[in-house]
């Protein structure tokens, strides 16, 4: 009854998770600094809602994909 299957592998070599988890990190990390400074240095009146929404959305990506290579470079399998 019980059929052999495939073995599910990854589609990024294993060697590639630290690099990618720190250099998607670390894009993540200036993503974010220049949506804060962009905060804190625009007027009320200046902003753009379609700017912040692709800055966070952009800072969000690599930081959120970041730790998941970051997790996974440190045997941590999710």
């Amino acid at each position: 009854m019980g059929s052999k299957g495939a073995a599910i592998t990854s589609p990024v070599p294993v060697t590639w998770y630290p690099t990618l988890a720190i250099f998607m990190l670390a894009i993540g990390l200036m993503v974010s600094a220049s949506f804060f400074i962009y905060e804190a240095t625009s007027s009320r009146r200046n902003r753009s809602l379609a700017k912040e929404l692709t800055t966070g959305a952009l800072a969000s990506f690599f930081l959120g994909f970041g730790s998941l290579f970051m997790l996974l470079a440190s045997g941590v399998y999710v």
